[in-house]
């Protein structure tokens, strides 16, 4: 497996597991973040999304779809953007930016990865 293609499913399984504690401990979850708990079905939802987007990244690796990991990089980049300024309106507390560091952690991760590849003949 090339790097790319590793930097892609270490964040599919990040994805997962993440989706996966959502889904099944939602308020463990945002009481790092200063989140207040809450019984709302809606973060279980948003868990189950995000763990299919992480069975997506991973069969992407799988499949070594460059394309994918090519789209990926600029989504993970405003994810991270998105956060911050979720930050700067007050909608949320500081903590949550950590997400958006991951995000921006793996586009860097996978961007200099694809840079590295050999290029195809």
């Amino acid at each position: 497996m090339n790097r790319a293609a590793t930097s892609i499913r270490v964040v599919g399984i990040y994805l997962m597991l993440l989706g996966a504690a959502l889904i099944a401990a939602p308020n463990l979850v945002l009481a790092p973040f200063g989140i207040p708990p809450t019984s709302e079905v809606w973060l279980r939802v948003v868990g189950v999304l995000v763990a299919i987007l992480g069975h997506y990244y991973v069969q992407a690796a799988r499949h070594d779809l460059v394309p994918f990991y090519r789209a990926t990089v600029p989504a993970r980049v405003f994810a991270f953007l998105s956060f911050v300024a979720f930050v700067l309106f007050g909608l949320v507390k500081p903590p949550l930016i950590l997400f958006g560091v991951v995000d921006l952690s793996g586009a860097v991760w996978t961007f200099l990865a694809l840079r590295l590849s050999p290029k195809p003949a």
